[in-house]
């Protein structure tokens, strides 16, 4: 992993690429999970396309609620490691994972139960709903083997090591590629589960690669050595923990909530509507990895440089990580703008109808997405400061006060139909991307230090809500 010399004083280019580079790759892995259920899935037809696009942002909500966690962990392993205090750092991934175990049974029962209620407030179409309905219920059992494999690597991108999990999602995903045509077709006597079987290969080699984050983290050959002693509750930890993670919860929640409300608005506009909206946010989930690992890594530079003092350091990491991320996914935009078409039809041959309405989708937003980067860069370095109250404002911001609305009024009321939420992703973009800078130049957030004082996390939410308040005073 990049040493704490290349870290904390080396060049921050240098430093911002070792990290970047590794995250990137595990990420753009990970998403091949989604991406090869999108491709084999869309084989089948429109309806199942819909079924899996509506089923993603329902599991998305379940799994937000509980990710702050690892977000916490993220925070204080980086800071704790950046202030040389490794036992702290074992300390952390012990209770993150007793906190992780005990919340992703919760939740994932919770999902599997409501399923069919969620799929009911959709009002999803008759066709869609058998197929929805399954693939929602093998996802919330997968629900604890997603949750302990974010938490290792979220752990692991603390400490600064990237590597190993990009070797562990190398792997699974590997094997996914065999096992999800094999189970959605099926193969000699075995006649295949259709859509239920794009997520039971998903839920499989999850299984595998949490497994394997739980060895490496019982074995301590990686930067974190785990002994029973750490594993006995220590409330203090939880209580810190959950300051830190409830903000950050929320922050995903809102986001995954927006999205079904999004997703109520795109049904009620059809099938075709529905498939339209899946396949460009799976295209859009793809183009942001480079923006999204960048954010992890800057979110790590951050965070052990601020655990280490070095507050201008952190900053000027933030800012040529924004830099960097609008440069990177302008250029993507372009691509995507040129080749939409294309692209779209890799997902859904044949469908001329869900190509044209993707495509439209694709084009509208994608010269943005530069302005998507810069929000996800100095959003990474809020969370690495332990200002999740930042973050979880702005993502409320972003979903409920700007693409929502916005798609709503569009779509509804005026001359653009189904245009109008394509447009309303454009819109929140530019327009979030510049409260991010506003926020970010004010500097309160470089303050902050969760290694130094154990009240100091008591009073982040209480700052960040009085800066929120100052933004409102005329």
């Amino acid at each position: 992993m990049p040493s704490s010399t290349t870290l904390l004083h080396g060049p921050i280019h240098k430093a911002l690429l070792s990290l970047a580079i590794p995250i990137v790759l595990g990420q753009i892995l990970q998403s091949a999970y989604q991406l090869t259920d999108a491709f084999w899935v869309g084989r089948l037809g429109a309806a199942e396309v819909a079924a899996v696009s509506v089923s993603t942002p329902v599991t998305f909500l379940v799994i937000a609620l509980g990710a702050g966690l690892a977000m916490a962990g993220a925070t204080l392993s980086a800071q704790y490691m950046g202030a040389g205090n490794k036992e702290q750092v074992n300390l952390v991934a012990a209770q993150t994972l007793i906190m992780v175990l005990f919340i992703s049974v919760v939740l994932g029962l919770s999902g599997y139960l409501l399923s069919p209620y969620f799929l009911t407030l959709l009002n999803v179409e008759s066709e869609v709903y058998e197929n929805a309905l399954s693939f929602m219920h093998v996802s919330f059992i997968g629900v604890i083997f997603v949750f302990i494999f974010a938490m290792f690597q979220s752990l692991m991108r603390g400490i600064g090591e990237v590597k190993v999990p990009l070797f562990i999602v190398l792997g699974t995903v590997l094997l996914n590629l065999v096992l999800d045509p094999l189970f959605i077709f099926g193969i000699s006597n075995f006649d295949g589960l259709g859509v239920t079987g794009a997520a039971l290969a998903t839920l499989v080699t999850q299984a595998l690669a949490a497994i394997i984050g739980i060895i490496i983290l019982l074995k301590g050959r990686h930067g974190i050595h785990l002994s029973w002693a750490h594993f006995v509750p220590d409330f203090t930890y939880m209580r810190r923990a959950l300051f830190l993670g409830v903000p950050g919860s929320v922050e995903l929640s809102a986001r995954a909530l927006g999205l079904i409300i999004l997703s109520f608005l795109v049904a009620s506009f059809g099938t075709v509507t529905i498939a339209s909206y899946g396949v460009g946010s799976n295209i859009l989930q793809f183009v942001t990895i480079p923006a999204m690992g960048l954010s992890m890594a800057v979110s790590t530079l951050v965070g052990q440089n601020l655990g280490a003092k070095q507050t201008d350091r952190a900053a000027k990491a933030a800012i040529i990580g924004s830099i960097w991320g609008f440069a990177a996914l302008s250029m993507i935009g372009i691509v995507c703008y040129v080749f939409a078409p294309q692209i779209v039809a890799v997902f859904v041959p044949q469908q001329t109808e869900v190509i044209r309405h993707g495509s439209e989708f694709v084009r509208t937003m994608s010269l943005t997405w530069g302005f998507m980067a810069v929000q996800l860069c100095i959003t990474g370095a809020f969370r690495a400061s332990g200002n999740m109250m930042n973050s979880m404002v702005l993502s409320l911001l972003a979903q409920w006060v700007f693409l929502f609305p916005i798609a709503y009024l569009l779509s509804k009321h005026t001359r653009l139909d189904t245009a109008g939420i394509w447009w309303s992703f454009a819109v929140t973009n530019v327009l979030i991307a510049l409260v991010c800078i506003c926020w970010f130049a004010r500097g309160s957030w470089k303050h902050t230090r969760l290694t130094e004082d154990e009240k100091e996390i008591a009073h982040i939410t209480e700052e960040s809500l009085i800066e929120v308040d100052d933004r409102h005073v005329p």
